[in-house]
């Protein structure tokens, strides 16, 4: 998440790096070698089959049973252990994730229409029929994951849903990670991470049939697995580090504007957060917020790293400058905390999601709490792509209906058409219709 040269060449208005980040290299760089280790484990696993994923299994995760799924008995015990308050919080992120997937489900709606006398065209929306989703669950478990792909897939209607999750280093599932997939309605779960686990589940290698899509977040071999493995299946998208930028003004509350940058570079070391704002006292004081509210931070160690190489604040002379700026940004996460917070939603083109006013802030969206996905496009992916939703899991399909009485319409210009292309063929089949209609 990085400002781009030639657009900030064409701008109109003036701006000041008020703090660069510390480092050269992109926030989301490859990590050397990965793409050659992914591409040698797919292709070993799907000449080796269960046994090439269970060895991979042992190696990198330490697994050494012979079956990797959960029994449906200890899905539903995973909570049994939970504290009644977490319990809570995860069913109460469950239901408002469904809630909102629910509510975008019921725009999506099939139609038909009559584009002239005899002829129908219409769409349906149909939903794949075989999911795949990965929950991560290192350092931190992000526990609304479920939520977002298994709960948010079931709303749009995928028949079966499997889900893997990577084993902890006493070789048990994280239980609320567990929980999770349970109430969001997984089908089958398997403790598997990795590469291993969407090959498997690409590959139709955990006794059911292949899956027609990926989802999740992950590392970069989980990302780089899923590029690879695009086109034998659909995925989400291709996220990279997690990453936040605010646009302040002069109204704004430092102090949330720290918080809220940190909340997100906490993620790793490699999560850029980014300040973009028309008052340059205020990024002053954040730049100074941040050094303090760091000092006491209890993942410092991940958050300081991420602020002093991949943060950034920048001072625009003016709203229409912060707007450019921002939209080159493109952020995953984007808080709007000015006194105009509407001129700047409806001035905004490339974003994830949107954070409207100092009363929303990112982490809400995180834990399932407002109901919309965290599983949003990184690294400019917003200049062009959505985040995943309940359309994501839809295709929608076309379908036409030609009557006797459009025959003219359609074949005299498909012989035009076909005539000039030298498609011979595709003429013929128009030519024959209309003689059969005359």
């Amino acid at each position: 998440m990085r400002f781009t040269p030639a657009r900030l060449a064409e701008l109109d208005g003036a701006y000041r790096i008020l703090k660069a980040p510390g480092s050269d290299a992109p926030a989301a760089q490859t990590v050397p070698g990965v793409a050659e280790r992914v591409s040698g484990m797919l292709a070993d696993i799907e000449r080796g089959g269960m046994d090439a994923v269970l060895r991979y299994a042992r190696e990198l995760d330490g697994w050494e049973r012979p079956d990797v799924e959960v029994s449906g008995a200890d899905l539903a015990r995973a909570g049994d252990g939970l504290s009644p308050e977490l319990r809570r919080a995860l069913e109460l992120g469950v239901e408002r994730t469904g809630a909102f997937a629910r509510e975008q489900r019921a725009r999506l709606t099939d139609f038909e229409v009559e584009l002239a006398p005899g002829l129908v065209a219409g769409q349906r929306y149909v939903p794949v029929q075989r999911v795949g989703a990965y929950l991560p669950a290192g350092r931190f478990p992000l526990l609304a994951g479920a939520c977002m792909t298994v709960g948010v897939a079931k709303v749009a209607g995928v028949e079966t849903v499997l889900a893997c999750t990577p084993p902890r280093p006493d070789g048990s599932a994280d239980p609320a990670v567990l929980y999770a997939a349970h109430l969001s309605g997984a089908d089958r779960v398997y403790v598997l991470g990795g590469v291993q686990a969407l090959a498997a589940m690409a590959f139709g290698l955990l006794g059911e049939r292949p899956v027609d899509m990926l989802v999740g977040p992950g590392n970069a071999y989980v990302a780089e697995a899923k590029r690879q493995l695009f086109g034998t299946v659909a995925i989400d998208l291709l996220a990279g580090p997690s990453e936040v930028a605010v646009l302040a003004d002069e109204t704004a509350d430092p102090e949330l504007v720290a918080a809220d940058l940190l909340g997100q570079a906490e993620h790793g070391t490699e999560s850029p957060a980014a300040l973009v704002t028309t008052s340059e006292a205020l990024g002053v004081k954040v730049i100074e917020e941040v050094e303090r509210q760091l000092a006491g931070l209890a993942t410092r160690d991940i958050a300081g790293p991420a602020w002093r190489d991949h943060g950034s604040v920048t001072w625009a002379a003016d709203r229409e400058t912060a707007v450019a700026l921002m939209d080159d940004l493109a952020p995953e996460h984007l808080e709007i905390q000015t006194a105009d917070d509407d001129y700047y939603l409806n001035a905004l083109h490339n974003y994830g999601s949107v954070f409207l006013g100092p009363w929303s802030t990112v982490a809400y969206s995180d834990k399932g709490m407002a109901g919309t996905n965290h599983v949003l496009p990184t690294a400019g992916g917003a200049r062009h792509s959505a985040g995943l939703s309940v359309s994501r899991f839809l295709k929608p399909l076309t379908y036409q209906r030609a009557a006797r009485e459009a025959t003219p319409l359609l074949a005299e210009a498909v012989e035009v058409i076909s005539e000039y292309e030298g498609m011979a063929a595709h003429g013929a089949t128009a030519t024959l219709r209309l003689a059969r209609h005359r």
